[in-house]
């Protein structure tokens, strides 16, 4: 018989020029689990670095120095621990109390530090040296905070007695006592501009501001809780109260109350201020540190710690970021120097121009915007003949108007796309299970595995060590919304496939158990979901 090898040959030659290149696995956009990264979000993420002090019992209250350094005081059993904020280290200890120090406080200059007592006693240390400058005798229960009114020659405490006394540092005297609460008075704050201006916090629900030139109460509100912290705003035109979850703006001119929000699960222990103002942080039991916006209190970032929070503080530059728990744990969150500075020129640029939109030599800053924008200064031309001169541009971006000539470069294939394009789909799958897998990854493998029909050819003749990462993955993700779809009906064909073999290794073994009850546990779940849902429905419809 006659062969015709020369036909044979032009066949394989119109074969060849017909095959397509490769494609290269696509991996699939599943949908984010996680929220937007906001801007606010961002800003308080920078507080990087948590230093974590441990103290002998819970820290009551934190207090920043006004002046610089900006040190940082805080109350823990019988003693004042003053923190330096530039090492983030103990800098100083007082200890000079018979019982549990509480609501430690500095004065304006910061020379002056007072702390109340819960022997009833109100003392004032000098801060270089802690000295015991002065020592007030007049309640007969804890003193739980105490404040130094503007003339810095006098200072308030506030105590269990249900009383708030003003004394007078020069004459080492008291110089009266603001009567009206029925329980214990907790928190006290003094105005930064009236020396005669204070407002207390009790648990008969009221909160109440003073005037010290008549002693009287010139605004009652009623909270509706015990209250357990207060604040002013700088133009002391509002105050801020915090009892049970529940946070209270009020007027202070109208003597009516603005806005109550409630983001806490549990009890709100503490309030504070950042630098300008513009933001509130609130403490609580649950654990959490919220943020809110000024301007319309709304929550812009949650911060969550390993125990209940009882005291929170900004510095005033807001450099620093002070938590202290339940559990004597002190943190310390710090901002990076340059992030410090950029923020501190801002500061500076909105407080010379206004509350609004302000221009400086340092930069531009937006209405609302929490950094400047700095102009961008041009770089000098790099000599000729240098490195730098020949990559120069590299990192320029093309504006929208601008034609850009595509390049086409060749793509390397990764190292699952190589053995794909080779058809070994077992080793493929083997590499992207290997070491530490990306869940995405492995999901788009397993997923061109089912569209080639090679699914089963990845998953057979597979031995004990071959097949533990197989069955691992599926574990540990079935349950995952992203992938259940997907993992299902890859663990039905691996099932398929060894099911039958079970008994032969304890290994393979356990795994297919763990998977069982992970699936038992997820379809008890989504059964507790329905009636939560019925029974809401329920609900819903009998209010209707």
């Amino acid at each position: 018989t006659h062969t015709h090898p020369t036909h044979i040959h032009t066949t394989h030659i119109h074969i060849t020029n017909m095959a397509a290149d490769y494609r290269r696995v696509e991996i699939k956009a599943y949908p984010r689990l996680q929220q937007r990264d906001t801007a606010e979000d961002r800003y308080w993420k920078k507080f990087q670095h948590p230093v974590v002090v441990k103290e002998i019992s819970a820290i009551t209250s934190v207090h920043f120095s006004p002046v610089a350094p900006f040190d940082f005081a805080a109350c823990s059993s019988t003693r004042v621990q003053i923190y330096s904020s530039e090492t983030n280290s103990l800098k100083r200890s007082i200890s000079r109390f018979h019982d549990v120090a509480y609501g430690a406080s500095y004065r304006h200059d910061g020379k002056l530090l007072s702390s109340g007592c819960a022997d009833g006693s109100l003392q004032i240390f000098d801060t270089s040296s802690r000295v015991v400058l002065r020592s007030f005798r007049g309640h007969t229960r804890a003193v739980h905070a105490s404040r130094f009114a503007a003339d810095t020659t006098t200072v308030l405490s506030a105590s269990d007695d249900s009383t708030v006394k003003v004394w007078d540092i020069p004459g080492e005297k008291e110089a009266g006592a603001l009567l009206g609460h029925t329980d214990y008075v907790r928190t006290l704050v003094t105005s930064a501009t009236s020396s005669h201006t204070a407002l207390s916090g009790s648990y008969d629900h009221t909160v109440k501001l003073w005037d010290r030139r008549t002693g009287e109460s010139v605004l009652t509100m009623n909270h509706g809780a015990p209250v357990e912290a207060v604040l002013m705003m700088p133009s002391d035109s509002t105050f801020i109260s915090a009892g049970g979850n529940v946070i209270k703006v009020w007027d202070a001119l109208a003597g009516r109350l603005l806005y109550s929000f409630s983001n806490h699960q549990k009890t709100i222990t503490c309030l504070a201020l950042d630098g300008d103002a513009r933001r509130l942080l609130s403490g609580s039991i649950d654990r959490m540190v919220k943020i809110y916006d000024t301007s319309s209190y709304s929550v812009v970032h949650s911060i969550k710690y390993a125990a209940p929070v009882l005291s929170v503080a900004v510095s005033p530059q807001d450099s620093h970021l002070v938590v202290g728990m339940t559990n004597g744990l002190l943190s310390i969150r710090r901002r990076d120097a340059t992030q410090t500075s950029s923020s501190s020129s801002s500061a500076a640029a909105t407080t010379a121009a206004g509350v609004g939109s302000s221009s400086t030599a340092a930069g531009i800053t937006q209405p609302g915007s929490l950094f400047p924008t700095v102009p961008r200064v041009g770089k000098a031309r790099p000599p000729a003949g240098t490195y730098r001169f020949f990559v120069r541009g590299h990192s320029h971006k093309a504006d929208p108007a601008d034609f850009e000539v595509a390049v086409a470069r060749k793509r390397k294939l990764r190292p699952f796309d190589k053995l794909m394009k080779k058809f070994k789909y077992a080793d493929a799958l083997d590499a992207v299970l290997t070491k530490d897998p990306k869940p995405v990854v492995v999901a788009s493998v397993l997923h061109e595995l089912i569209q080639r029909a090679g699914l089963r050819t990845a998953l057979s003749n597979r031995d004990e060590t071959s097949l533990r990462p197989v069955l691992a993955f599926l574990v540990r993700h079935i349950t995952n919304p992203r992938f259940s779809m997907l993992l299902i009906d890859v663990t039905n064909t691996v099932l398929d496939m060894y099911a039958p073999g079970m008994g032969q290794s304890v290994v393979i073994d356990e795994l297919f158990f763990r998977l069982h009850r992970k699936l038992q546990q997820e379809i008890a779940f989504q059964q507790s979901l329905l009636e939560v849902t019925g029974a809401l429905d329920a609900i819903l419809a009998a209010g209707a």
